[in-house]
């Protein structure tokens, strides 16, 4: 899959001291964007979890929102955590699912303790809800499920909690989930097919799993003991392209 992203930037319009200083020392206002990716090529297959990480202006998200516009524009049906309403009803009641396969997927997203299934999403803390808007996107059973700052709200131990079970889920359901965040401490438990690593200074690497497993394969044949794998290869896109204009 072929990826061109840009990220806007639309700073705040000055107020009338800021203009003042500003004009002052000849600084000007402006507005454009910063061209993160250029034909960028990820090997992106349906039911795979692809991970983008990078501190915060880096591009992830930009990166992720591209690949989710492509996915849509292919008729593949995508559900965003960011979409979804919040219900009113018992958690226990607000799925569209019988009992049984309820149950089980509130307990694989951190929700199966029975005194949170008889609350309502409003009851619940940040971290609570987080984990129900998850488990409401999965009970829609979509081609892909998109969350931009994965796991942010989680505390970190329940974060690696969660992506073990999405991981599980995944390769169960054949659900294909597209996650932006910075954080890295639950990569291992996430275990993502593909993992975009979005650097401030615009280059960008692709870590895809079968890299991985090429990697631990030659480790165990020159040393006899798991090392840690090395990404295979970068795609530097010769730093993050300014285009601005005055306003």
């Amino acid at each position: 899959m072929k990826i061109s992203a840009q990220h806007q930037f639309l700073p705040k319009a000055p107020t009338a001291r800021s203009a003042m200083v500003m004009d002052h020392f000849g600084i000007s206002f402006e507005t454009g964007h910063h061209v993160i990716a250029s034909d960028l090529e990820l090997p992106i297959t349906p039911g795979s979890i692809v991970l983008f990480t990078g501190d915060s202006g880096a591009g992830k998200s930009s990166l992720m929102r591209a690949v989710r516009q492509q996915l849509e524009s292919a008729n593949e049906t995508v559900v965003d955590l960011e979409d979804l309403d919040k219900a009113d009803e018992l958690l226990v009641n607000s799925f569209q699912l019988p009992l049984p396969e309820t149950l089980q997927l509130l307990a694989r997203c951190g929700l199966g303790e029975s005194q949170l299934m008889l609350r309502t999403p409003s009851e619940l803390s940040a971290g609570q809800y987080y984990r129900y808007r998850l488990a409401q996107a999965i009970s829609q059973k979509p081609k892909w499920i998109v969350a931009d700052e994965f796991s942010a709200t989680l505390d970190r131990e329940l974060a690696k909690v969660v992506a073990c079970n999405i991981r599980r889920i995944c390769d169960q359901s054949g659900i294909g989930f597209l996650f932006a965040t910075t954080h890295r401490d639950f990569v291992d438990d996430l275990r993502p097919n593909l993992h975009v690593l979005c650097s401030l200074d615009g280059g960008i690497e692709v870590v895809s799993e079968k890299s991985k497993k090429k990697d631990i394969s030659q480790s165990l044949a020159t040393c006899g003991s798991h090392a840690v794998p090395n990404p295979t290869g970068r795609t530097s896109l010769g730093g993050i392209i300014e285009a601005a204009s005055s306003a």
